[in-house]
């Protein structure tokens, strides 16, 4: 469930730190030794250990990277591989790290800003488990009939136990659900197929993935790697299934003798905007530089909706919380005057 993969702050500093020694002529082998000790996440350490070893047996770089069991991103290894054929290892490796520094700054982005409707959230469980204790406590301390605030027979201690076992049981279920999903392809694919197709939520996967896929598509030209293949490691940079879903189908139409433009066109997960600039930058030659200069402009979409979509989270926390206050109200306004009219009804009784 946990990936092996390198944590991006520990690539983002690596791929810093071997640039500025390849760019100051330490050899390859040493620049992976001393990156190795230098870093203190112990998985990168050993993956650079053991590189500089099968650097030193003769391997290439891209070939000891990819026999490290998933610790480094495919599009790294391609990058890397393709950087060694052009001699141009430490410009990559720099590109690649601002590349990394960004992908972290985004999700701090994003953690920072979900950080409180999840707290909203959160909080408005545990204070449903506590009405539920405390019902179950009053009810018990004056033998009175326990007053269930949620219909669903729950009261008391083990009542609260079994609300917060549900609800947080559910979350960490689903978590579980989409990792096994998220691990493999068709799981991936589908499920993230599934997600774009959601409001807001679908509008921010899109821009990141487009935004990546540019940036991706304007290093590994730059590096000179052929058209298919730098298709091929620009949709694995999205991280995206639906993207990664499409990948033969692009593949094969630019094989054929398709344009660009019309490729990302057919495959229906290019905005017409960005399709439009990718033909017009076509008739130019000067389709990597636009899509570097557009990768930038998507980010900054990508943070919009991710403000947007923090925002729809809140909302909807909101409503939740205050749905469950209404319930709550109802439920004791209905059961007061449940008791107020049992009572009347004994007092009519008693005076007939």
């Amino acid at each position: 469930m946990f990936s092996p993969q390198i944590k991006l702050k520990s690539l983002d500093l690596t791929c810093r730190s071997l640039a500025t020694m390849l760019h100051s002529g330490v050899d390859v082998r040493k620049a992976f030794e001393l990156a190795g000790g230098r870093t203190r996440d112990s998985r990168c350490r050993q993956a650079m250990l053991e590189i500089s070893d099968a650097v030193g047996r003769g391997e290439d770089v891209s070939s000891a990277m990819r026999a490290q069991a998933g610790a480094f991103p495919d599009l790294m290894i391609d990058m890397v591989g393709m950087a060694e054929q052009t001699g141009s290892l430490p410009e990559v490796l720099e590109a690649l790290g601002n590349h990394y520094e960004n992908n972290l700054r985004l999700r701090m982005n994003f953690f920072s800003q979900i950080a409180w409707p999840v707290f909203q959230l959160v909080a408005a469980i545990f204070i449903i488990a506590v009405v539920i204790l405390l019902m179950g406590w009053i009810a018990k301390s004056t033998g009175s009939r326990p007053f269930d605030p949620l219909g669903l027979g729950l009261v008391g201690t083990n009542g609260a136990v079994i609300w917060l076992t549900c609800t947080f049981g559910s979350v960490l279920g689903l978590f579980v659900l989409y990792q096994i999903l998220a691990k493999t392809f068709q799981g991936k694919r589908s499920l993230d197929l599934l997600l774009m197709k959601i409001p807001v939520l679908g509008t921010c996967m899109q821009s990141f993935a487009i935004a990546r896929f540019s940036w991706a598509f304007y290093l590994t030209q730059q590096a000179g790697m052929p058209i298919e293949q730098s298709l091929d490691a620009s949709l694995r940079a999205t991280a995206n299934g639906a993207f990664l879903r499409a990948s033969p189908l692009i593949r094969s139409m630019i094989l054929s003798g398709e344009s660009l433009s019309g490729t990302l066109a057919t495959s229906g997960l290019f905005p017409a905007d960005f399709v439009h600039m990718v033909d017009v930058a076509e008739t130019s030659g000067t389709v990597p530089e636009a899509l570097n200069r557009l990768s930038s402009q998507f980010e900054d979409q990508a943070r919009r909706s991710l403000t947007a979509l923090t925002a729809v989270l809140a909302w909807a926390t909101w409503a939740v919380v205050a749905t469950f206050i209404i319930f709550f109200i109802f439920r004791l306004a209905l059961n007061y005057i449940g008791m107020i009219n049992e009572a009347a009804r004994g007092n009519f009784d008693q005076l007939n």
